[in-house]
């Protein structure tokens, strides 16, 4: 028997393939997914591997673990994988409606409003089912926009959107500049402007989409912004879609004002008002892929649900999840907690910068910091920012996301995610920062030479592997599970 042979040209594979299956627009080529696989190739662990890459450029929250561990201890009944709760297999397994258990969705929505202070309420009614934020971002757009139409996107912002909302919708995003003079945020004027180029290129807006708490900024927006931008969709009638998926990791004031408390208290056609959320950050929970969109347009509460069947969340999750989201005490002993680990990891990471003189945007929500490196560029460009990059994944071993990849305007800023790991390797990165910038800013002690061989060895090493990152391009290689082909929002 012959064998098709399935390595010949990209011409004959594009002849084969989708358009979808074969094009670049997933974004995998991005330094930010180049950074995870570094990290794949040489993993650190604190004994097994101390000389490894460390895992800076994902933004999970495993800070809170524990508490949910407990829980689940506590309350064996809540999983049908228990002695305690088999008996509830059969009616758990068997249900497949789109609309989702009742008592989930109503969990949901109240811990919606406990995310936000009690200060929004969610009707159950409202709550759509999407894999993971990265499935119900993708979904509105499904529900929003015909391919050809356009999104403007205030940047920086997260590098996986241009999958999420482009890859297979066919949407165009638009970058709104914004500068670090001004902290990053964003302006009425901003986005008159970028709307105004869109409309003279001949491309339809159809909304504009926002992360708040911002992913990678770190901040939150304040009151008027989130008036101005409600004003703004309505003055031009087109949609508001706000990320809201870090809302309950604000751990210091001011706290945080969700756009479903911003539209109670002023005029606007709600029609045009999305939220989308999930348990991946709140909750530390990325893996059980829970994804809502929460939409005040009954049309697309009604067209995203019927969508949904490609991207449900499964019948066991939502049975583990009602019981844990209807402990009232748990949820807010919860929520509190977790607000005050990450403050503490928050505020020992940014000292730690600052005893080499680093700083970080003034934040208070979010898993990382917004780190400004532009004192260590040779220049103001980011082919300056990518070599200093490449230092840094290469010799500082350390996967930190560069600015250029979020979008930003301004060459070196990177994003640097603190809360996917463990108080001693925290200390073991803060040390190789403040050891690289001191070496770099030629105010500390050389390294010592074993270390610098150490250093040059592992860059030739990376380099020769035609792994990593000279041409901007890789080799293939198996994927691991911190694969950006296999993590979803991060």
């Amino acid at each position: 028997m012959t064998m098709m042979n399935t390595t010949g040209s990209g011409n004959h594979h594009h002849g084969l393939l989708s358009k979808i299956a074969t094009n670049d627009e997933h974004g995998e080529n991005s330094l930010y997914f180049h950074g995870w696989k570094a990290y794949d190739d040489n993993p650190f662990h604190l004994t097994q591997n101390p000389n490894g890459v460390i895992q800076m450029g994902l933004a999970e929250n495993q800070l809170s673990s524990d508490l949910i561990e407990d829980w689940m201890k506590k309350n064996q009944r809540a999983s049908i994988c228990t002695t305690e709760g088999v008996h509830m297999f059969k009616e758990i397994a068997n249900f497949q409606d789109y609309h989702g258990l009742p008592e989930f969705r109503n969990a949901v929505a109240k811990f919606m409003g406990k995310a936000r202070g009690g200060r929004a309420e969610f009707d159950p009614e409202r709550i759509v089912m999407g894999g993971g934020a990265t499935g119900a971002n993708e979904l509105l757009m499904f529900c929003l926009a015909d391919p050809g139409d356009a999104f403007l996107v205030p940047s920086p912002y997260y590098p996986a959107f241009d999958r999420d909302l482009r890859w297979r919708t066919g949407v165009k995003l638009l970058p709104v500049e914004c500068k670090s003079s001004d902290s990053f945020r964003i302006t009425r004027e901003a986005l008159e402007e970028a709307y105004e180029k869109a409309s003279e290129s001949n491309i339809r807006v159809k909304g504009l989409i926002i992360g708040n708490p911002s992913n990678p900024l770190g901040t939150i927006m304040d009151r008027n912004t989130l008036k101005s931008l409600v004003s703004f969709v309505n003055d031009k009638n087109i949609h508001f879609v706000c990320d809201e998926i870090y809302a309950a990791t604000v751990f210091k004031q001011p706290e945080f004002i969700s756009v479903s408390e911003i539209i109670q208290e002023m005029d606007c056609n709600l029609d045009l008002i999305h939220v989308v959320y999930s348990l991946s950050k709140d909750m530390g929970m990325p893996g059980f892929r829970v994804g809502i969109v929460y939409s005040y347009n009954d049309k697309v509460v009604t067209s995203a649900r019927k969508m949904s069947s490609f991207g449900l969340v499964s019948s066991q999750t939502q049975h583990l999840l009602a019981s844990m989201l209807s402990d009232d005490e748990f949820v807010e002993r919860f929520i509190c907690e977790s607000s005050r680990r990450l403050e503490k990891r928050h505020r020992i990471f940014t000292e730690g910068l600052k005893e080499v003189e680093i700083k970080c945007l003034e934040g208070n929500a979010g898993l990382f910091c917004w780190m400004d490196l532009r004192p260590l560029l040779k220049e103001a460009t980011f082919e300056a920012e990518t070599e200093l990059w490449k230092l840094i994944i290469n010799q500082v071993k350390l996967n930190v996301s560069p600015g250029s990849s979020f979008h930003c305007s301004e060459p070196g800023w990177f994003r640097v995610c603190f809360a996917n790991m463990d108080d001693e390797t925290v200390q073991v990165a803060l040390q190789r920062i403040r050891t690289f910038v001191n070496e770099k800013k030629g105010t500390g002690k050389a390294a010592p030479e074993k270390k610098k061989k150490q250093w040059q060895k592992n860059l030739r090493l990376s380099f020769s592997s035609g792994r990593i990152y000279e041409d901007g391009c890789l080799s293939p290689h198996v994927l691991s599970p911190h694969s950006s082909m296999l993590r979803a929002q991060t």
